[in-house]
């Protein structure tokens, strides 16, 4: 044996030793074994974000994934599926709150951490009853995501949560009131096994897994530094209580280019909406704003049958929300995108879940086109008193908007409203139509011209058919 290969052996034994008999770090690679179904596994994916990144992940100055991070996140899912989770499904996935780590001058979202994980929710099963009333159970591919607010969090330019959303709590970056301990340490009483699915940024990931390590004393080796994009770490605890970290490392090499889908949908599907097209023309625009567009989008399907509902999108969507970025090639030009935030949570009556599918929809549009990505955050869409005001405020009333064009993925149940207010405020007795339940495809198209003169019409769509996308997610 050489002597640096003996003086490794000899300082791994050591590090065993003083960690204790059961509480070990093994070193994981692509072709290891996967975790124990019956251990408690708490799994950690680091997300890029603008501190600890690979090289060429992340866009300096969007602080979004490029097309390489966003290339690593898609092959990183089916590591973790397979390599790490041994082909299980997931019991829980838990992601940052964008809006708790805004980066750069211009405040942008950490959107990496849900980017960072989509993929693999898309790659897990999810049973529902689809009939809150009955005994109907149905099984989609795409699982729900847990990214909502805690009672009591103080963000800035937030809107406080309307309820408690206890279930569906997401990871804060600035841990407020120890709610991140709080959420490992209960899985941990709960004494539940399963997979439990975290996507953060390094530095809260450390924080977490030391918080973690420290109160139950398992006396893990923990790193204590970034080590690489690369990295996926595991503490899996046994029924017993003994502790292990496992370190899996992917090796991916992602390229630089924007992800192919195999095979690529078609997107020359002639719009199937009924048309429509509204003016309106008074002396006096009841908005400020001038030169702006906003292109309103549906989010990526969400239902294969009535009342399933989970918060995310199902696998057609993924291939939908991959392949926006070529369907609307030379149809729309958007300067900016914005969408809901993701960590706002909705009641459906049923259960309760993080509403992130209309931000993960046009997400992967922002990254191929290099696109300023902001999340609509200070008020609540569920918040119907107030929800159209509001957003005619938001983006029809703030000069920022005036001479662009935006793209705006939002709630198809709150377009017609919306326009209808709209149009209400310019003296129009004209109301929108309905939006058809299983239309993922139009594009509401609002102008305001040089004049503040207003029309709105649906001449556009995407050109996706919806039973033509496959019902499982794409692999890469």
């Amino acid at each position: 044996m050489k002597p640096a290969l003996r003086h490794l052996l000899l300082l791994s034994i050591a590090l065993t030793f003083l960690a204790g008999c059961a509480n070990t770090h093994r070193l994981a690679g692509p072709d290891s074994s996967a975790l124990n179904a019956e251990n408690i596994n708490l799994v950690f994916v680091v997300s890029p974000d603008l501190e600890n990144n690979g090289s060429g992940d992340v866009d300096p100055t969007t602080a979004n994934l490029t097309s390489q991070g966003l290339q690593r996140s898609l092959r990183m899912a089916s590591f973790l599926r397979k390599n790490v989770l041994g082909d299980h499904d997931a019991t829980g996935i838990y992601a940052l709150e964008p809006m708790t780590h805004l980066q750069t001058a211009d405040l942008f979202p950490d959107m990496g951490a849900l980017e960072a994980i989509q993929q693999f929710a898309m790659l897990n099963a999810d049973t529902l009853q689809f009939n809150p009333v009955g005994s109907s159970v149905y099984t989609a591919h795409g699982v729900h995501i847990n990214v909502g607010y805690v009672i009591g969090q103080t963000i800035s330019g937030v809107a406080p949560p309307m309820f408690n959303c206890q279930g569906c709590q997401g990871i804060d970056y600035s841990n407020q009131e120890g709610d991140n301990d709080l959420l490992l340490l209960g899985l941990i009483k709960a004494n539940a096994a399963g997979y439990y699915v975290f996507s953060a940024p390094w530095d809260t990931t450390l924080a977490m897994m030391t918080v973690l390590n420290q109160a139950k004393g398992y006396n893990l080796a923990l790193p204590s530094s970034y080590q690489g994009p690369n990295n996926i770490y595991a503490i899996t605890v046994t029924p017993s209580g003994n502790a292990s970290l496992v370190t899996y490392d992917s090796k991916i090499t992602p390229s630089q280019a924007y992800p192919a889908l195999t095979p690529q949908p078609s997107v020359t599907t002639a719009c199937q909406a009924t048309p429509f097209s509204y003016s309106a023309a008074p002396a006096v625009p009841p908005v400020t704003n001038r030169n702006e567009i906003l292109y309103l989008i549906r989010h990526a399907e969400a239902h294969p049958v009535s009342s399933w509902e989970n918060g995310n999108y199902v696998a057609q969507g993924q291939w939908r929300a991959l392949a926006l970025s070529f369907a609307l090639e030379g149809k729309i030009s958007p300067d900016q995108v914005y969408s809901i935030d993701p960590a706002q949570s909705t009641p459906s009556g049923y259960f309760d879940w993080s509403y992130v599918r209309p931000s993960l929809t046009v997400e992967p549009y922002a990254i191929a086109n290099n696109l300023p990505y902001h999340l609509v955050a200070n008020f609540e869409l569920i918040n119907e008193s107030f929800v159209n005001q509001n957003t005619v405020n938001f983006f029809f009333n703030d000069p920022q908007f005036s001479n662009h064009k935006i793209l705006l993925a939002w709630e198809h149940e709150h377009f017609p409203p919306l326009v209808s207010f709209l149009l209400k405020s310019y003296g129009s007795s004209q109301k929108a139509p309905a939006w058809a339940a299983g239309d993922y495809d139009s594009i509401w198209t609002v102008r305001i011209d040089s004049s503040g003169n207003l029309t709105v019409d649906n001449s556009l769509c995407e050109g996706i058919d919806s039973a033509r996308l496959p019902v499982a997610a794409p692999e890469f």
